[in-house]
């Protein structure tokens, strides 16, 4: 079994400042911290649906570190903020205000410029997004409701993301995602784009 901030194969470490954030004091497991966790984000879904923005509105510096707000704040005290330690992905903690506003020109002219079909835009911008790590955690989650609410917003449906459960840290539904997006890290998208629709 795995301990509540025992690292998990394939799963962001959460430095020992991002653990103090924890704000439920009945969350004891890691199980516990599941549940806590996807209530939140089934509220913080709630809210980003409320809004029914266009893509340009969503993909910003702003939406995006509101919806990790949403989705994270009622466990996270750090939620909505960008990471402040080094982690064994993404880039430096100094880089990811940079390589965010990159992203997001990146994707304003990729939906001006009709570059993608809205399926293959919404899964760039995921793999974009994840390559950044901006936030401590979550980053899956987040960057995965990031790409349905910018296809639907697109016309297209949201995502099945290989249809079962990306949090089982073991499951091999996780590792072929994980592996899609390695193929992405070496600009095949393709896997990542089947991934998604499966």
């Amino acid at each position: 079994m795995i301990g509540l901030f025992d690292e998990a194969e394939h799963a962001t470490p959460l430095s020992v400042d991002d653990q103090k954030g924890m704000i439920p004091t009945w969350v004891t497991t890691r199980a516990d911290l599941n549940v806590a966790e996807q209530d939140n984000i089934l509220a913080g879904l709630a809210w980003a649906q409320r809004r029914r923005l266009k893509p340009l509105k969503i993909a910003t510096d702003e939406f995006s570190r509101t919806l990790h707000r949403m989705m994270f704040g009622k466990v996270w005290k750090w939620a909505g903020r960008y990471r402040q330690s080094t982690l064994n992905i993404g880039v430096e903690p100094w880089m990811i205000a940079n390589e965010s506003a990159v992203l997001f020109d990146t994707f304003r002219y990729w939906t001006e410029h009709s570059t993608f079909s809205p399926d293959e835009l919404a899964v760039q911008f995921h793999h974009r997004i994840v390559a950044v790590h901006p936030f401590p955690n979550g980053n899956g989650r987040h960057s995965r409701m990031m790409a349905d609410l910018l296809v639907e917003s697109l016309g297209g449906q949201p995502f099945t993301w290989g249809g079962g459960n990306l949090q089982e840290d073991t499951s091999e539904l996780r590792r072929a995602y994980i592996t899609t997006l390695k193929q992405a890290d070496a600009h095949d998208t393709a896997p990542l784009l089947a991934f998604a629709r499966s």
